[in-house]
């Protein structure tokens, strides 16, 4: 029932994810789906509350529920930590533990120092939770993965532009046409790279990778018209899954 409750949570919360999970093959949703539900719970926790104190506990809660798992010994008990604990060792338990602690960022308004810290927070978020599910299902290059993670997290950091200043945040250290257009530039560049080395990704760790299959097209709407950010009219053609399920995730 746990992995049930997994499924059902990302398809509510997260159904673009959902769909690229269920486009791979089923030997790989018993791991997609615990770790992307645990992703579910964390990203929303700093935004159910207005009170810090109380976003910095639920966000603390996960990050003893990931030690309880690293230990190796009982793990508290609630749906997602025990589906967790059934797919993830030691290695991902920790990597999920910095992407936790680098969502603190949310909780509060404050902007992010400089490119360095917008990317060591992409890195953390998007780049670790796909480490994770890529390792564990296959043999897999990180360098491969954490180029293809920042290329992700960017595209999906342009899509949440509009809601993120609407509650306040300020989520681009360089919000101007251009500056939009050259941090979609550097998430592109990215995603070219992870697509140069895919001989590094096996078979079995690919499917992990489908999950950002709306990357490619986002980035290159924003590189040729940034103020499709400001307009909420980022977005893939909703054919465009199928077709990398299809032909590969490097498409």
């Amino acid at each position: 029932m746990s992995f049930d409750a997994c499924a059902a949570l990302v398809e509510r919360a997260d159904p673009d994810r959902f769909r690229a999970i269920m486009a791979g093959p089923v030997v790989a949703r018993r791991v997609l789906f615990p770790i992307f539900a645990f992703n579910v719970e964390v990203s929303r926790a700093p935004w159910v509350t207005q009170e810090p104190m109380i976003a910095e506990m639920r966000l603390q809660w996960w990050r003893d529920a990931l030690e309880e798992i690293a230990a190796g010994g009982p793990v508290r008990k609630h749906e997602i930590v025990d589906a967790l604990a059934e797919v993830l060792d030691d290695a991902g338990a920790r990597c999920l533990d910095a992407l936790v602690a680098a969502r603190r960022w949310d909780i509060y308004k404050d902007a992010f120092e400089d490119a360095d810290h917008l990317r060591e927070y992409l890195d953390a978020t998007t780049g670790g939770l796909l480490w994770t599910a890529a390792r564990l299902l296959g043999p897999v290059e990180e360098r491969v993965i954490r180029d293809f993670g920042f290329g992700v997290g960017v595209a999906n950091l342009l899509r949440a532009v509009p809601e993120l200043e609407a509650r306040g945040r300020i989520p681009l250290v360089d919000g101007t046409p251009q500056g939009v257009r050259d941090l979609a530039q550097a998430g592109r560049d990215a995603l070219r790279r992870a697509a140069t080395e895919r001989a590094g990704v096996s078979r079995g760790a690919a499917p992990a990778l489908l999950t950002g299959w709306a990357a490619r097209p986002v980035l290159d709407q924003a590189i040729a018209s940034p103020q499709r950010v400001v307009d909420e009219a980022l977005g893939p053609n909703a054919l465009r899954l199928s077709w990398v399920a299809l032909v590969g995730w490097w498409r």
